[in-house]
């Protein structure tokens, strides 16, 4: 294994050398912290989001190309939608909408109701990907590698952790996926199955890659590739907001003017709201005319 020392919010790609299986490790504090900071989510959605969160990263460090990952919940349950979206680069963001109460304790099914899963890849160059499988399992983890069996064909296990250290919320998880070479063996899988089901959450949460994977794995030959940070990314911003505005009817924008004395944009995935008065959405307008596209 490689000398290198990480920190949290990050991901870590790993091979195991004489057995024709890759890894990998993610570890999220902050940018699971501030994706559920955004709206007052009941706990269970919380962990929800938590176990979205890792299952996008830990799939998005499987392309092999510029682009995204999104994979997305619905349901007719009382929650209706959760949704995660990251790149290649590990900028992450979510979201998710439900109405009524929701027990803490309460599981994927009671949430979603019937429902499905939708992974959608979309590469930056070449054609856009849509996987749709059933809720089928009892948590996210089964569903998830359910998508793999049927979709991908590729033998992966996955294991998802959501809760705390040191009094704040902690996200992480680890998959391991057989070589699509086909040189991988089903014994080599099992054994790893069985050295990676004993790993705690304690372990996930606090301990660095190094020393993880050494606990678990200290009889294999194990080849650990630098790590790559993970991070909260909205991409909303004022300006986006602004050309959002002029995209509406004048006459719709000047009713909302006259009854609110102001445009109001609210993101859902941070929970920053833009927020427009008379003369700067007249401003917005006479820019969009003049072709000048600047928002101030």
């Amino acid at each position: 294994m490689t000398d290198t020392v990480i920190t949290n919010n990050v991901l870590n790609r790993y091979l195991f050398e004489d057995l024709s299986v890759r890894g990998e490790m993610v570890q999220l504090d902050e940018a699971y912290q501030q994706i559920i900071a955004s709206k007052e989510y009941p706990v269970a959605l919380q962990k929800l989001l938590g176990e979205l969160l890792v299952s996008t990263t830990l799939l998005t460090a499987t392309l092999k190309f510029e682009g995204s990952i999104t994979i997305q919940l619905q349901g007719d349950g009382p929650v209706s939608l959760a949704v995660i979206n990251g790149d290649h680069d590990q900028k992450i963001r979510g979201v998710a909408r439900w109405e009524g109460d929701i027990a803490d304790n309460a599981t994927l099914h009671e949430m979603m109701g019937k429902g499905y899963l939708v992974i959608t890849i979309e590469p930056r160059k070449g054609e856009r990907y849509q996987g749709v499988v059933g809720l089928e399992g009892e948590n996210l983890t089964q569903v998830i590698e359910n998508y793999f069996a049927n979709s991908e064909q590729l033998k992966t296990r996955l294991w998802i952790r959501t809760g705390e250290l040191n009094g704040k919320a902690h996200a992480a998880g680890m998959l391991i996926q057989i070589m699509p070479d086909g040189t991988g063996s089903a014994e080599d899988f099992e054994h790893l199955e069985q050295l990676t089901n004993t790993v705690k959450d304690e372990e996930l949460f606090g301990l660095e890659a190094q020393e993880l994977l050494y606990r678990l794995y200290n009889q294999d030959k194990v080849r650990l590739f630098e790590p790559q940070p993970v991070v909260f990314h909205c991409g909303c911003s004022r300006e986006r907001s602004g050309a959002a505005i002029i995209t509406v009817n004048r006459t719709e924008i000047n009713d909302i003017l006259a009854e609110e004395g102001s445009v109001s944009l609210h993101c859902d995935y941070c929970g920053t709201t833009y927020s427009f008065n008379e003369s700067e959405v007249e401003e917005l307008f006479i820019n969009a005319q003049s072709g000048d596209k600047t928002v101030h």
